[in-house]
């Protein structure tokens, strides 16, 4: 689910019987996350988010920003 969201995947940790996935993932595709991992993992996994950076936006999302209606 995170790579369909342009997420980078930094690292990942084990603890005890735990998976810790650390990701820098744009905020605009966070819409909507918290509802599908607790679909995707029958309610067991959690997420944290912090703002880390700004990022330009990809060209072919930039026309589709422009273009609104």
């Amino acid at each position: 689910d995170l790579q369909s969201r342009r997420s980078i995947i930094q690292g990942i940790d084990s603890e005890d019987h735990y998976q810790i996935l650390k990701c820098m993932v744009p905020q605009a595709e966070l819409h909507g996350y918290s509802t599908n991992l607790r679909s995707l993992t029958q309610g067991k996994a959690t997420f944290n988010a912090a703002f880390s950076s700004f990022k330009a936006v990809p060209n072919n999302l930039q026309a589709s920003l422009i273009n609104v209606d």
